[in-house]
């Protein structure tokens, strides 16, 4: 994934979910504590570009593997690019911060949010 000071917040946060179906990225003003969520009103506007959103100014390819934990993605971008984001898993109908499970690896994660949505689709009678 190219990250560069033009590119939109929202190109990337696609670029993560084409890759991770059941996941999503969001960026955040400031870097949160080990563990701990996020606050929604830190969010950043998905169509700022990242240049408007971090003093690292570092352009390059960013590999994301499956088998890299949420805590690894989580620290590259910080340290790479001085971006704070933070992953989000599917469950049900909804989107959960992963501060719980930033042990766990993309792919798991991702596993995980498929399963719960399959779920929460049964019990809801929807296909």
């Amino acid at each position: 994934m190219r990250i560069s000071d033009d590119k939109k917040i929202r190109d990337i946060q696609q670029e993560f979910q084409k890759l991770f179906p059941y996941l999503r990225i969001q960026f955040y003003k400031g870097k949160h504590e080990e563990g701990k969520p996020s606050p929604p009103d830190a969010q950043f506007d998905p169509l700022l570009s990242i240049g408007e959103v971090r003093k690292i100014h570092n352009e390059g390819e960013l590999t994301i593997k499956p088998e890299m934990t949420v805590a690894e993605l989580e620290n590259q971008f910080w340290s790479k690019y001085g971006l704070n984001v933070q992953v989000f898993r599917r469950s049900g109908n909804l989107w959960l911060q992963t501060t719980k499970t930033d042990s766990w690896t993309l792919a798991e994660q991702n596993r995980k949010g498929g399963h719960s949505e399959e779920a929460w689709k049964e019990m809801h009678g929807e296909d």
